[in-house]
């Protein structure tokens, strides 16, 4: 997973950058933060990614405003715009950086899907990317389909045949003077037979970004993916799954270096490290209020604990196994996981002797680097040349202009330490800007597919 370097300049960093969105990373009370519908917040955090030679920008999708006890949660207020109108609006005002969308492989169809991405891979000359995400869960899907369920151990057999319908439809055209290849698939989700009204787009399909963390969603990144994003911080954790991954690719038949590791980052960065250090903790502090960490701790207990002071010990009550009734929405504890977190947090409490809301905000953080503008690239370097990842998908506390500080003071040394481009190549792709082949080879991706959780490639 490197690109061909000069053995004396460092590997090139991968830079992402994810729209913060609506979620408890984000600090509302800041003067600084901007609307979340409005284009001017996306526009405006853009064009700071561009200003930074940034590789691309990452929009996440909401598909049904969140709830905890039956009301709208309060993070969710602001609404969830739709993520392709905008990364659409974005090809028109940008012109080099990627332009990633999640969308949802279980309840949209492969077809709208394809012609879709294939369309902003043409209107932005070949920056689009879709990352694709799964859902099991019957609160999104009422919005979709009749009882909206999807079992569990489907949700990659859904992906793996919808991407491979997509595939297919995106390599059903060789070039535009070659007559169409009819699509006919019937498989366990599926029953198509048509043709796509797009030739091949700029780079062939658009790249695959893949998040998923189980063994389910490994194996389909491997056999799938381009770039996958992960939330692993710790250097150790991430060396690993770096190694795993590597791996796994490996066995679907795939060069490793053709998929890239990108963990989401947080940088927190100031004049000193010591004065990063109390600006961080500044941040998680105004990130987590008392009302949000009795909240976050009700996603794992699954049951309510407004009686609980924020201020004081966490709740002395066992976690409500079963179906998850309180939060809906949210990224869920699986139920026979749910004992063994509270334990994790009452054993970081104890030993760290902290009250309830320290303990979310010391469980919850991910700023990643914090230092000096000197303290951070050193480290990102560091982190890329010992392969622990790729690059990084910066998640800011704000936004929009949350990546002015690290844009400002941290990528002008990148730049001098030959680490970050200091121009864009001209007219590259997104796949050229990555480091990846330049043309898509149908032949050398999909072949990881799943039934009933198995890997049966």
């Amino acid at each position: 997973m490197t690109n061909q370097q000069n053995h004396s300049s460092p590997r090139q960093i991968i830079l992402g950058a994810h729209f913060p969105g609506v979620n408890h990373h984000t600090v509302w009370s800041d003067p600084e933060s901007g609307s979340h519908i409005e284009f001017e917040s996306f526009e405006k955090f853009a064009s700071e990614a561009e200003r930074g030679r940034l590789d691309f920008i990452f929009l996440a999708e909401g598909l049904r405003l969140r709830e905890n006890r039956g009301l709208i949660h309060d993070l969710d207020v602001v609404g969830r715009p739709d993520t392709l109108p905008i990364l659409a609006a974005l090809a028109s005002v940008t012109d080099h950086i990627g332009l990633v969308g999640t969308i949802n492989a279980t309840f949209n169809e492969p077809y709208e899907v394809a012609r879709q991405f294939a369309t902003l891979d043409y209107v932005s000359n070949g920056r689009a990317g879709w990352n694709i995400v799964t859902t099991s869960d019957s609160f999104h899907g009422a919005n979709f389909r009749r009882g909206g369920y999807l079992d569990r151990a489907d949700r990659y057999v859904r992906a793996s045949q919808a991407l491979d319908v997509a595939n297919r439809f995106w390599a059903s055209w060789k070039d535009v003077e070659s007559e169409r290849e009819r699509v006919n698939v019937t498989n366990d989700q599926f029953d198509i037979h048509g043709e796509f009204p797009l030739p091949r787009s700029p780079q062939g399909r658009p790249l695959i970004f893949q998040a998923g963390k189980s063994a389910q969603g490994q194996d389909f990144a491997a056999g799938n993916a381009d770039a996958i994003f992960t939330l692993h911080t710790d250097n150790e954790d991430s060396r690993r799954f770096y190694r795993e991954l590597s791996e796994r690719v490996r066995q679907a038949g795939r060069d490793p270096e053709s998929v890239k590791i990108l963990p989401g980052t947080s940088v927190v960065v100031a004049d000193t490290d010591e004065e990063a250090e109390e600006l961080a903790a500044t941040i998680r502090a105004q990130q987590v209020s008392g009302q949000t960490a009795i909240l976050l701790l009700e996603q794992i207990w699954n049951r309510e604990l407004s009686e609980f002071d924020p201020e004081g010990p966490l709740p002395d009550v066992d976690p409500v196994v079963g179906e998850t009734t309180i939060s809906k929405g949210r990224s869920e504890v699986r139920h026979d996981d749910r004992f063994a977190a509270v334990q994790k947090l009452r054993d970081i409490a104890e030993a760290r002797n902290l009250n309830l809301r320290e303990t979310v905000i010391a469980t919850q953080s991910r700023q990643t680097f914090v230092g000096s503008p000197e303290t951070v690239a050193s480290e990102m370097i560091e982190t890329v040349e010992t392969h622990v990842s790729d690059g990084f998908i910066l998640a800011p506390h704000l936004s929009p202009t949350g990546l002015v500080p690290f844009i400002d003071r941290v990528v002008p040394l990148l730049q001098e330490r030959g680490a970050l481009r200091t121009e864009y190549p001209e007219g590259a792709t997104l796949r050229e800007l990555l480091g990846l082949p330049t043309t898509w080879d149908p032949a050398t991706t999909g072949r990881a597919t799943f039934r009933q959780g198995v890997n049966v490639s």
